[in-house]
């Protein structure tokens, strides 16, 4: 209950900061079994109207918002693949369907916050299919996202801070074998007590 009433929050501040029409918001819950004590909740307490319009898609209605609550292992996979595959219980097939999908109709770019969900909620089957050799699609999903720019940026940032670490370790312990003082050390390279103290404790 505490999630429907988190989201509900979420859309009347979406709609307060975008200033957008609320017609043309819709609150989605997507569960992976029957939401059986979320629409007892909302139509004993709610008061709202619940209707199976089709397979695992439930309309409630009697809210200014249009609202749904999904029971996603009913979706048929070809003909909801985007919201079927929002789940934390996807397998290595769907994944390549929807990574497929993702790739075919070039939408990676405007999708990444979905396939970011999706990738936390299956990480570990993720990284199994990647061991397996199966990622080539995923891969490009990734690039299309911009993941993997993201990821060599960090990496290439990583790198020329930890080359920048090792020069002031160099000109650090070039003091200390000078015999200058931690403190004097600590303002000429920026680096901590503990790492100068460390360094001292080694020359002796």
């Amino acid at each position: 209950m505490d999630d429907f009433y988190k989201v509900y929050a979420y859309a009347c501040l979406y709609k307060s900061f975008e200033k957008v029409p609320v017609t043309d918001l819709t609150v989605t819950f997507v569960e992976s079994h029957y939401p059986r004590k979320l629409l007892e909740h909302l139509e004993k307490e709610r008061g709202y109207k619940i209707a199976e319009t089709s397979p695992g898609i439930y309309t409630v209605s009697g809210d200014i918002f249009p609202m749904q609550a999904i029971d996603s292992r009913k979706l048929p996979l070809e003909e909801n693949i985007w919201l079927k595959s929002l789940s934390d219980k996807l397998d290595l097939n769907a994944l390549k369907k929807v990574s497929g999908e993702i790739a075919r109709q070039k939408k990676g770019a405007r999708i990444g916050a979905y396939f970011d969900a999706i990738w936390r909620a299956n990480y570990e089957m993720i990284q199994e299919a990647i061991r397996m050799g199966d990622a080539l699609t995923i891969e490009k999903v990734f690039e299309e996202v911009g993941w993997i720019a993201k990821w060599e940026a960090r990496g290439k940032a990583e790198g020329r801070a930890e080359g920048e670490k090792q020069k002031a370790l160099a000109i650090a312990r070039n003091l200390v074998d000078l015999g200058l003082p931690a403190e004097t050390v600590i303002s000429a390279t920026g680096l901590d007590m503990e790492t100068i103290k460390g360094l001292q404790t080694s020359d002796n």
